[in-house]
């Protein structure tokens, strides 16, 4: 452990190391950033918090951090996040604010959570037309099910906060009835349906990489099981069956988060492979042409089409460069064209 002077002196260098940082995200995103040798990427601030700090810090923390600065610098995280912790504002109690607003229906009722006192956003929206369902999940952890039956809304909450990283992305899996949201450390499972209080599910962890974005793979067959792909930091895309099995022979020694059961992330066949040299933006299956679709901002592999078995057989995949990379993309059937936006 640091002594009291040597760790406020290495918590003034690490201030001074994320202020360089903010001042170079933000340069870079005005246009008037040129790379030096004091360039600060992800390699010389992981090496350089591990030389202040030591082993009191976790690699999923220092990634964490790293994400959380260049995904918004105005917004930046406090210090205690590098070392797993929240101070009391960051978790927050309920608030009547209408700043919690999180969407408006077309009935033009406000549905609200006021869960954190902290700014949140909305990082994923699903809608599952069948069981008249739409998903959010939110940035800081807040993961609800809004559902309209006889023309009335009513919701099912909870509050993911048992770590600091960041929820990035959501999908429903619609055989296991289960809503599946990733951090950037873990996968989350959670039974929607459940009448625990705090939520009831499975936590998948831990994972390597940070996951930037998951989406469900759409079968016909009805059975027990569900199928997602994913996408982290590294360029890497993911493959994942997880089956009601799973759920009982999958269970971690290490106990409970909260009221979700931990499953051990090297006990599932997780198929990967490198389709991009920069992150992962955006995956997403399409039944209707029996192919995926991932992006990056990678000039060179920008965007990737092409079956899922690719992501097991490593045969050559159908791809094509944007100049700066590809972010968003989406498929018209009537149309049948894809339209990507850089």
């Amino acid at each position: 452990p640091l002594e009291s002077i040597d760790f406020k002196n290495a918590l003034e260098q690490f201030q001074n190391l994320v202020e360089k940082m903010i001042i170079q995200k933000t340069k870079e995103s005005s246009g008037l950033y040129t790379k030096d040798d004091d360039e600060i990427d992800y390699e010389k601030f992981f090496k350089t918090t591990r030389t202040l700090f030591g082993s009191a810090v976790k690699d999923q923390y220092i990634q964490a951090f790293f994400r959380k600065i260049i995904s918004n610098p105005n917004e930046r995280p406090e210090w205690l996040e590098i070392f797993g912790c929240f101070s009391r504002e960051s978790i927050g109690m309920p608030s009547p604010s209408k700043e919690s607003m999180v969407l408006l229906v077309s009935e033009k009722q406000q549905i609200t959570h006021s869960v954190v006192k902290r700014k949140d956003v909305i990082k994923g929206i699903v809608k599952v037309p069948l069981l008249h369902l739409t998903v959010t999940a939110s940035q800081k952890g807040l993961i609800t099910v809004f559902s309209k039956k006889r023309k009335s809304f009513f919701s099912y909450s909870f509050y993911f906060h048992q770590d600091t990283t960041w929820i990035t992305g959501c999908d429903f899996l619609p055989n296991l009835k289960y809503v599946v949201a990733v951090t950037e450390s873990t996968i989350i499972l959670w039974d929607y349906k459940s009448k625990e209080s705090e939520g009831n599910g499975f936590v998948i962890k831990p994972m390597k990489n940070c996951l930037l974005c998951v989406s469900t793979v759409t079968m016909a067959d009805n059975l027990a099981r569900d199928t997602i792909l994913m996408g982290d930091d590294k360029g890497y895309v993911y493959l994942l069956t997880i089956t009601s099995d799973d759920f009982i022979m999958k269970q971690s020694k290490a106990g409970k988060v909260s009221q979700f059961k931990v499953m051990d992330a090297e006990s599932f066949d997780m198929p990967k492979r490198k389709l991009h040299d920069d992150w992962v933006g955006k995956v997403k299956y399409f039944p209707a042409l029996k192919r995926f679709g991932s992006c990056s901002t990678d000039s060179i592999n920008s965007f990737v089409l092409d079956d899922i078995k690719r992501l097991e057989d490593h045969l050559p995949v159908k791809e094509f460069s944007v100049p700066k990379g590809v972010n968003a993309f989406t498929y018209c059937g009537k149309a049948k064209v894809i339209v990507t936006g850089g």
